[in-house]
């Protein structure tokens, strides 16, 4: 079975194609300037076929779909031999209310639930409906389309966790809760990281932190999200490059008030140029903020000091939410490559019984166990995988499983 996995953002597209049988990539590409001008890059991952790398038209997301097809089937770029060989499509979906534990087989009803979500999801939900829609309409009825939503994996949180302290009306109103993102991405590392130690799913406490420039930790109890960082909205949570993390509500009003800004101007504010960015006045970029620091820039080592101070707390409020953890794990752009970040992070769980070995620590992006072999709680490094999670999903869900 051959797997499409999309990922379609309002301007751009990703996707990537698997052959399941060996759960291998056979092209993966990037469409980008979508309504704009075009442009498609196609790396075939077979001997003998040559990337393509390439202005093209691409007025809509149905020609990108259309464009990636054909280059998949190409003479020299092309991995398969006829679109008849791609046998279902698996799309990443931003946000799925309450409403998806689990994904799905996209129907109307379905559609119009992630229509529904759309103002929780403003900038990617519509983006996700769209590569649906042009997959549809290019690919026909007879090619099923599968939704994988970053909000499912978190729908296993208790009350407690996902409650907000605001009357309870807005909750049952307004959907207004704690719902969590990077779910596909926390799912896939809770898992692997218990294939790597050889122990079940159901018998771990995991705390995955996925740090990037959007950054979110998941507490993950027997295979399960009990709790997780981001909230209402990706905003919220650790520090991360442009977004403000947990902030006082009241500074907003402070803030507003003082220098006269709209809610929208605030907003952008706290999504855009706050974070670590805010902090150092330099870079959203970790490696910027590495470099800042090592010359001496005191408020890029500020910024760097929060992130890492932030992570080690909230994992160690995990920790207390789950009575214990067996196992620790980084992954995304920050946690599988910053040997420094991750250094200084594990710094602060010597109350864990963590023993950092600092020679295997010396990785990147890699599975990695970087704590010694007798340390009480295991620290790992995993390369993050949620193409293979919504390929997975999809092959499952078309088969019947």
């Amino acid at each position: 079975m051959k797997i499409l996995v999309i990922n379609a953002g309002s301007s751009s597209l990703k996707y990537q194609l698997f052959d399941m049988e060996t759960e291998t990539v056979l092209a993966k590409g990037l469409c980008e300037r979508i309504g704009i001008d075009g442009h498609l890059k196609h790396t075939p991952l077979v001997e003998g076929k040559t990337v393509y790398d390439e202005d093209i038209a691409l007025p809509t997301h149905a020609e990108a779909i259309t464009a990636v097809i054909d280059k998949l089937v190409s003479p020299e770029h092309g991995v398969v031999s006829s679109m008849s060989e791609i046998d279902a499509v698996g799309h990443r979906v931003l946000h799925g209310l309450d409403k998806f534990s689990g994904s799905v087989l996209v129907n109307d009803d379905v559609m119009a639930a992630i229509q529904e979500a759309v103002p929780f999801g403003p900038l990617h939900n519509p983006a996700n409906m769209t590569g649906i829609r042009a997959c549809q309409k290019v690919m026909g009825d007879d090619v099923p389309q599968v939704a994988v939503f970053d909000t499912a994996f978190h729908q296993t949180m208790p009350a407690k966790a996902y409650m907000y302290a605001i009357p309870y009306e807005y909750y049952e109103k307004d959907s207004i809760r704690r719902y969590g993102f990077h779910g596909t991405s926390h799912r896939y590392v809770g898992g692997r990281v218990a294939e790597i130690m050889g122990v079940p799913e159901k018998d771990l406490k995991v705390i995955s932190c996925h740090m990037g420039n959007g950054s979110s930790i998941a507490a993950i109890d027997g295979g399960k999200c009990v709790d997780t960082s981001m909230g209402f909205t990706p905003l919220v949570g650790l520090p991360m490059g442009t977004r403000c993390g947990d902030l006082d509500p009241a500074i907003m009003q402070f803030i507003m008030n003082k220098y006269d800004l709209s809610i929208d101007e605030m907003m952008n504010i706290l999504n855009k140029k706050s974070g670590v960015l805010g902090i150092s006045g330099v870079s959203s970029d970790f490696r910027d903020l590495d470099k800042g620091a090592s010359e001496g820039n005191e408020r890029c080592a500020l910024a760097l000091d929060m992130f890492h101070y932030w992570v080690a707390k909230v994992v160690g409020s995990y920790a207390a939410a789950m009575n214990g953890v067996d196992a620790i794990v980084f992954t995304a752009g920050v946690g599988e490559n910053s040997i420094a970040t991750r250094k200084a992070i594990c710094e602060y769980f010597g109350y864990l019984g963590v023993d950092f070995d600092d020679e295997a620590n010396k990785c990147r992006g890699k599975e990695q166990l970087i704590s010694t072999p007798d340390s009480k709680v295991k620290v790992y490094v995993v390369p993050t995988n949620e193409e293979l999670v919504i390929a997975r999903d999809t092959r499952d869900i078309v088969s019947g499983k």
